[in-house]
Formats: C-alpha cells, structure tokens, sequence
C-alpha cells in the first residue's frame, strides 16, 4: 500500500482545527491525528484543508473567448480553464454551461458554442485531459425560446448535476435598477446606447411569450431525473416560495436581504459570489454578500467570474467576522459537496474520503496556495 505522511499541518477538520498529521494510503485519507510525527512531509505549521468545491463558474466562457470575437482552441480552452481552477486550489468543479443568450449578437457564444463546450468538458474528462473532478451546470435562460428543445436531451447526461433557472429580464431580479441594467450591457455586451431602448422591449417580450412554459417544463425534468435545480437572482419572498414549490435546493445570488433570509430559513442552501465579497459589494447594486454572511444566512460561496477569489473569500470572512476558518471554510467545500449529493466522497477531510486537498500559507494579506493533491496526487 502506497502511503503519504503530512505532519505539523493546521487540518482544518469539520468540527475543529487541529495541528497534526494526516495520512494518506491508495488515495483516500487513511489517518488524522493531532500532533507532529518525525516522518513525512513537514508543513511546517501552514494550513491543510479540502479541495475547493466550485458549483457556478463561466471562467470556461472566458477561455473560449478572451476578448470578444475571439474564438480560442477549444481542447486547449478547456485544458486552461482546467488550470486556472486548479492553481486556484479547485479540485471539483460545476462548469456552469449558458443556455440562451440574452443579446441579439449573431455571433453570440451562448447561442452557438454551448454543444462544443459540453463536449469538450466530457470527451476531456473521459481521457484524463484534467487535473480537476469536472461535471456539467446548465444555466438556463428562460426567455429564449429554444430552451427546452435543447436542454431535454442532456437530461440524462451522466455529468449533469445542476440546472439553474436564471431571468435576466431588464426591471427584476438582477437588474431592478434599470440604469444598472443599461451600464451592464452597454459595457460588457457592446449593446448601443442607440438601441437600449429596442433591446430592453426585445427582452421583455421574450419573457412574456416563453419563460412560464420554459420554467414549468424545466421543473418537471429536474423532478423526474432527480437533477439538483437551483434558482437564480431571488428578490422577493415570492420568488422564493415559487423556488420552493418546484423543488429548489440551492438559491444562487439572492439580490435582498429578505430574499436570502426566506431562503435560508427553508432549508434551501444560499449561495453568494466571492468576488462581492472580496470587493466588498455587488457589481450590480445588490445586496452585500457580507452582509448576509454577518445575519449567517450564506451557506455556499461561488467564485462566478474569479476563480482565485473561492479561497481569498473564505480568509476575508473569517478575518472580518472572527468566524472560525474551519466553519468558514464549509462555505467552499462541504456544503457545496452537500448541494450536488458528493459529500459521501468530498468536501471535508475524513477517514475514508478522497485524499483532495491543498495546502496553504497565510501572511495576513492574500492566502497562497502551496499544493494542490488529486486523489492523493500531487497536481499543482
């Protein structure tokens, strides 16, 4: 039997935090004990905590497309989007696929790249291509009118574990603030100033004539299949009790405290976006990720658009509410775990568990990641 000996460690452990040893043995966690052995590999007292759970990052849409009109190799995409995850101490990853666009480009990625990308991710997987446990999140857009026709097939999938009902229609959820919605999609999208006024009754339209149907048929499908189903930018009370009458299990980025509080108080897991927190806000003029962590109704936290943000996060919260680093650090690691049914395998360590995990070292300023393990195998 093949064994790995790393002592003099801060094991973030599910209940504590413990200065010790942990073994590893045919690449599961064999042992944790406290205290320092006189073998192995000495951490020389810097921090050891599970791989990162990432559920609702389109950094892959970014390595498809770094600046826009670009198209890069899509192996070669998907390899360093593996990467960036990796070296940010992700080892398991939801790789959030768009269904539906919400711009009228006609070279819209969304529109047109969502097969290759499920592809890519698969065919990846499948020949040992990553570092990083992948599988499949489709965000579903429920005012594009070809939604269900795409999304029905993948259904039965065997990476899906996640589908979001997302509604990016201009005057709710994200974009109450009307203005915002205009910075956002002039600035981001390329929308014209000239035409804003035409793309936000485009928008408006489409959810009038196809989001019910959409969100109805996309319910009965995650009910069916037992597929994990997450809502997406809840505002109101309202919105959240209709995510709780469908069988929601994960709130993605509530944009008011009463939302997040409705939420949470149901058993639905809250998640909120890393970089809000590690900026100190939302982008979108919604509410603070930090403050709901201080009213301790967050339960998971998302890199979205910033995969070296997951861990920053968790340092930020811990240094700014004094919570213990081993409780913070759930936020990324087994709750998420929970949310898509792998916390048997991952997200905490534990006699029996995969040996994901990464080491770190913290100065006070920005943690720095020292080593990432894989099964047992060293992988950055």
């Amino acid at each position: 039997m093949q064994e790995q000996i790393y002592t003099n460690y801060r094991l973030l452990l599910p209940t504590e935090e413990v200065l010790g040893t942990l073994v590893i043995r045919d690449r599961l966690i064999a042992d944790i004990q406290p205290g320092i052995v006189d073998q192995g590999q000495n951490g020389h007292g810097n921090y050891l905590l599970p791989g990162l759970i990432e559920l609702h990052t389109d950094n892959l849409e970014k390595c498809i497309s770094p600046r826009p009109g670009v198209r890069w190799n899509l192996d070669a995409a998907a390899v360093n989007h593996d990467r960036d995850l990796i070296s940010s101490g992700i080892t398991t990853v939801c790789d959030a696929i768009a269904i539906g666009d919400v711009t009228p480009r006609e070279d819209s990625l969304r529109n047109h790249h969502y097969a290759p990308m499920i592809d890519v991710i698969a065919e990846g997987k499948t020949a040992g291509r990553f570092n990083v446990d992948h599988w499949l999140h489709l965000r579903c857009e429920l005012g594009y009118e070809h939604l269900y026709d795409i999304v029905e097939p993948y259904s039965q999938h065997p990476l899906l574990a996640l589908i979001s009902l997302m509604d990016h229609t201009p005057g709710q959820r994200q974009f109450v603030n009307i203005d915002k919605y205009k910075q956002y999609y002039i600035g981001k999208h390329g929308v014209p100033e000239a035409k804003m006024e035409e793309f936000i009754n485009m928008r408006l339209e489409s959810q009038r004539q196809h989001a019910v149907k959409n969100r109805q048929a996309l319910v009965k499908i995650t009910q069916e299949k037992g597929i994990s189903l997450a809502s997406h930018d809840d505002a109101t009370v309202d919105h959240v009790q209709e995510a709780i009458a469908e069988g929601v299990v994960l709130a993605e980025f509530p944009t008011t405290v009463d939302a997040a509080q409705e939420a949470h108080s149901n058993g639905l897991q809250v998640l909120m976006g890393a970089p809000n927190l590690v900026l100190g806000g939302s982008h979108s003029g919604n509410v603070s990720a930090m403050e709901l962590i201080e009213q301790d109704v967050v339960d998971i936290i998302s890199s979205d658009y910033v995969p070296r943000s997951l861990l920053q996060s968790v340092f930020v919260i811990s240094q700014q509410t004094h919570k213990a680093l081993y409780e913070a650090i759930k936020l990324i690691t087994l709750n998420s775990a929970k949310a898509i049914n792998l916390d048997s395998e991952i997200g905490s360590l534990e006699i029996g568990k995969k040996a994901d995990f990464i080491t770190v070292h913290d100065d006070g300023v920005v943690p720095r990641i020292l080593e990432v393990l894989k099964n047992g195998i060293r992988v950055a």
